[in-house]
C-alpha cells in the first residue's frame, strides 16, 4: 500500500524536485500553505514534508517579520496539527543557518545554534518547537539542516559563476584557500525518501551535505571542464584583494567585504550523522552532482 504524503511549498527548488523522485513510490498531495493567525490544519495523510516558508534574502530588503511568520509561526501550526494526526512521520526542512553563519573548523549538529540573521533565528526557534514537544507513541520527527542545495533548474550563485567562466573571465580570488560544502538535490530526495521509509531511523537534528567539500577554486576548475574550457585563476595577494574590498565598503565596488567573505569562506559540514542513520552512502558524490548542475546552465 503506497504511503499518502502532504508536501507543503511543493512548487518551490526543492518541492519540484522531491515529487519527481517520489512518484513512483508514494501518493503526493501538495499543500498551499502561508501564515494567518489562530489557523488550524486537518491533516489527513501518513507523512508531512514542511518545506514552505521564506527563504534567506541576498539582498536584505525583506521585512523580518515575514521570516518569523513563514518560518516560525506557520511551521507551529503544521506541527501542532501533525501531532493530533494520524500521520506519523513530520520532516521540517530547516537549514545550516540555524546553527552557524559561520564555520571555522567542520560544522556538527553537536555545535551549540547561534544564528545570526532573522532567517537563522526563526529556523531555529521553529526547531527548539519542535523539539520541546511531547512526541505520541509511534511518531517520528527528522529535523533537516541542508547546506547550499544545487540542481538542474537552480539558478542561483552558481549560476554567476558559470557565467564568468563562460565569459572567459579570470577568477581573482585564487589567493585565498577555502573549503565549503554542497549538497546536490539528488542527495536530498534520497535522504528523504530513506527516511519516509526506515522507522529505524531515530528522530532529531540531521545535517544534509554532500560528502566531498570543494575549494571555490576546485568548483572554477570544474566549471572549465564542464565548458570544455581553460578556466583561468588570477592569485592576487589576498592582502591587495582584501584592501580592494574594504574600499568597496564606502564607495561603489563590485567587491566589498561582506561580497568578499561569502565568495572566501570555509563552510565545511559534516553528513556523518545522517550516513550513519541511513546505513548507505550517500549516492552522488560531490563533483558529479555539481557537474550535473553546470549542463544544466547550458540549455
Amino acid at each position: 500500500m503506497r504511503n499518502k504524503i502532504t508536501i507543503t511549498g511543493a512548487s518551490g527548488f526543492v518541492g519540484t524536485n522531491l515529487r519527481a523522485y517520489l512518484k513512483d513510490s508514494h501518493d503526493l498531495k501538495s499543500m498551499s500553505v502561508r501564515y494567518i493567525p489562530n489557523q488550524q490544519f486537518d491533516l489527513k495523510t501518513d507523512a508531512v514534508i514542511h518545506l514552505a516558508g521564506k527563504a534567506h534574502d541576498l539582498k536584505k530588503v525583506s521585512n523580518p517579520a515575514d521570516y518569523y511568520e513563514a518560518n516560525f509561526e506557520l511551521t507551529k501550526q503544521l506541527f501542532d496539527a501533525f501531532l493530533i494526526s494520524n500521520a506519523t512521520v513530520f520532516i521540517f526542512m530547516s537549514t545550516v543557518k540555524a546553527a552557524a553563519d559561520e564555520v571555522k573548523e567542520i560544522l556538527t549538529e553537536d555545535e551549540i545554534p547561534n544564528p545570526k540573521t532573522h532567517y537563522g533565528i526563526a529556523k531555529q526557534l521553529a526547531e527548539n518547537y519542535i523539539l520541546s514537544q511531547e512526541l505520541p507513541i509511534g511518531k517520528r520527527v527528522y529535523i533537516l539542516r541542508p547546506c547550499m542545495i544545487h540542481g538542474p533548474g537552480n539558478k542561483g550563485n552558481l549560476n554567476l559563476l558559470y557565467q564568468l567562466v563562460s565569459k572567459g573571465l579570470p577568477w581573482p580570488l585564487g589567493d585565498f584557500q577555502n573549503e565549503r560544502s554542497f549538497l546536490s538535490i539528488e542527495n536530498l530526495c534520497f535522504v528523504i525518501q530513506e527516511l519516509l521509509g526506515n522507522p529505524a531511523i531515530p528522530s532529531g537534528i540531521y545535517q544534509i551535505a554532500d560528502t566531498e567539500p570543494l575549494s571555490t577554486n576546485e568548483l572554477i576548475r570544474l566549471l572549465g571542464t564542464s565548458l570544455e574550457k581553460k578556466s583561468v585563476i588570477w592569485s592576487i595577494p589576498a592582502s591587495l584583494i582584501k584592501g580592494i574590498a574594504q574600499l568597496g565598503d564606502y564607495v561603489y565596488l563590485p567587491l566589498n567585504s561582506e561580497r568578499l567573505q561569502k565568495l572566501t569562506e570555509n563552510y565545511v559540514v559534516s553528513n556523518e550523522k545522517i550516513v550513519a542513520a541511513i546505513g548507505k552512502p550517500l549516492p552522488i558524490q560531490s563533483k558529479e552532482g555539481l557537474l550535473k548542475t553546470f549542463q544544466s546552465f547550458k540549455k
